[in-house]
């Protein structure tokens, strides 16, 4: 490796050329003149590729020194010729992404953690089922159009026994929130249709499916970064419920405007998924990302 002169000498940061085009960033020391961001992190470190369009050792630098003033990051990685940025650190994705596009710049997440070990729910509200006409189309668009997208959870193993869950919302009213794990990923009737909070091994002890709370500001606003003892295999096919309803009188959850539910579906680890262009629609990536912009997902 040949090292490049230092950018600035008020942050003490080195960047070490690994190949033509791609460009590791190490912390060198104390950083003077320099705060560190606190952001939603947890548990051990875990890696995250993001597709990012740079166009010069310019963006490196920005993006670089921007990701390293958010606390618990220990490694960025940044390729020009690909357009991908890695990290390492305890970071939710989603902060990283806020931190990347704070610097002017998109970000769009491709992968996290080792093949198998990620996992995504994007969460709906189903409060209008049954009210709205169902549009026509194939079957897997049914009641779509009674379907809003109020939020989105990335999940990735760490760990044998802990995952942790990256949870972003918006569109809600102001409150705390419940995320659960439900027993069933039915979502026929909407949340009504996910059955009890995913059962523990153990009977009698507490239900595997509750992960924590969030809380949802005036804005309608909330994210949380949460760590549970599960594998992510164990909770694929399974529905994610967030809600506010109180279910301690047994009954079904009712489909109201606070109550977002999605199955929860494998998603693509570091590296796993290098595809440019939909194979099934013909659009780019950042076209897609629009198109998810637009119906509330990002």
């Amino acid at each position: 490796m040949h090292r490049l002169p230092r950018y600035s000498s008020s942050i003490l940061s080195v960047a070490l050329i690994a190949s033509p085009g791609v460009y590791i960033w190490h912390t060198a020391g104390q950083q003077t003149n320099t705060k560190t961001t606190n952001v939603m992190t947890v548990g051990p470190t875990f890696q995250t590729l993001f597709a990012v369009p740079m166009t010069c050792d310019g963006c490196v630098k920005d993006i670089s020194e921007a990701l390293y003033k958010l606390k618990g990051i220990s490694k960025v990685e940044a390729n020009l010729q690909d357009q991908l940025v890695s990290v390492e650190g305890t970071v939710a994705p989603s902060a990283i992404v806020q931190a990347i596009q704070a610097t002017g710049r998109d970000a769009i997440l491709r992968g996290t953690g080792a093949s198998n070990s990620a996992a995504v729910s994007i969460l709906e509200s189903y409060h209008l089922l049954g009210r709205k006409p169902i549009p026509a189309g194939p079957s897997d668009a049914v009641d779509e159009g009674a379907r809003n997208v109020r939020g989105l959870a990335r999940m990735v193993q760490v760990a044998p026994s802990l995952t942790l869950v990256d949870l972003t919302l918006r569109g809600i009213s102001p409150g705390t929130y419940r995320a659960t794990i439900r027993e069933y990923g039915d979502l026929k009737d909407g949340a009504s249709s996910t059955g009890p909070i995913w059962a523990s091994k153990t009977p009698g002890s507490k239900p595997r499916g509750l992960l924590g709370t969030v809380q949802v500001g005036k804005d309608g606003r909330g994210s949380a970064f949460l760590d549970s003892p599960f594998q992510v295999w164990e909770v694929i096919g399974h529905a994610m419920v967030v809600s506010k309803q109180d279910e301690s009188d047994g009954k079904p959850l009712k489909n109201d405007e606070d109550t977002v539910v999605g199955v929860i579906a494998r998603s693509a680890g570091v590296w796993d998924n290098d595809k440019t262009v939909c194979s099934c629609t013909g659009k780019t990536l950042w076209e897609e990302r629009e198109e998810e912009v637009k119906k509330g997902m990002l």
